[in-house]
């Protein structure tokens, strides 16, 4: 899921500031679990901008703002609506953002900031677990991955700089390479640790990337 949280109501105003009519697009999934973008705070974020003098014709919250379908169906659904607008604020990820943007001959603002791909442990905890590098060791690791969760992204074991379990950069975080090496002791599959491991492949990040399978 992406995490993500809502920017400052002033900012959004600036970005606002040329714009007396704006139509809101929230999104029903990761914003929504997130409580950042759902139906509530798209309902909230409309009142506090009717609140600031600007008129608000409509809203929509599009299951999926990152799927073309799905926000070309919504939109067109809303075409009337739209027609009013001068401009429309995105409750979603950037992806959310740019698809919308990409549909609409209109200005559009983005209403939050993109964080990171979390896991949720329970409501209103996420957890940054993975970060997308296209190059995963998770098999190697026990399911735990040195990239995300150490702050350094060491690929060879702790740095030296741990204590009792814990990151040097932040006591507040578990060091990755004691969790690898816990569950791997656990196993019985210590043998792991004295492999060496190549440098990452960045090749396989540069972006944009694109996955095409037709």
């Amino acid at each position: 899921m992406i995490i993500t949280e809502q920017k400052k109501l002033e900012q959004i105003l600036d970005y606002l500031k040329n714009a007396k009519s704006v139509f809101i697009v929230g999104c029903g999934r990761c914003a929504t679990s997130c409580e950042t973008g759902g139906e509530k705070q798209v309902e909230e974020m409309a009142k506090k901008l009717s609140a600031k003098g600007k008129k608000i014709p409509g809203s929509v919250v599009v299951e999926a703002p990152c799927d073309d379908r799905l926000v070309s169906r919504e939109l067109k659904a809303e075409s009337g609506k739209l027609r009013e607008a001068d401009a429309l604020l995105v409750m979603s990820c950037g992806a959310g953002v740019q698809t919308v943007a990409d549909m609409i001959e209109k200005p559009v603002f983005p209403a939050l900031e993109s964080l990171f791909l979390g896991r949720t442990k329970r409501l209103g905890k996420f957890y940054e677990e993975c970060i997308m590098c296209g190059d995963c060791i998770l098999d190697e690791t026990e399911g735990i991955c040195p990239v995300a969760r150490c702050s350094k992204h060491l690929l060879n074991g702790p740095c030296g700089g741990s204590h009792n379990g814990k990151c040097e950069v932040d006591q507040k975080y578990d060091c990755a390479w004691y969790l690898i090496f816990e569950r791997l002791k656990a196993r019985g599959k210590t043998e792991q640790l004295k492999k060496f491991r190549k440098p990452k492949d960045f090749s396989k990040v540069i972006r944009p990337r694109k996955m095409e399978y037709r």
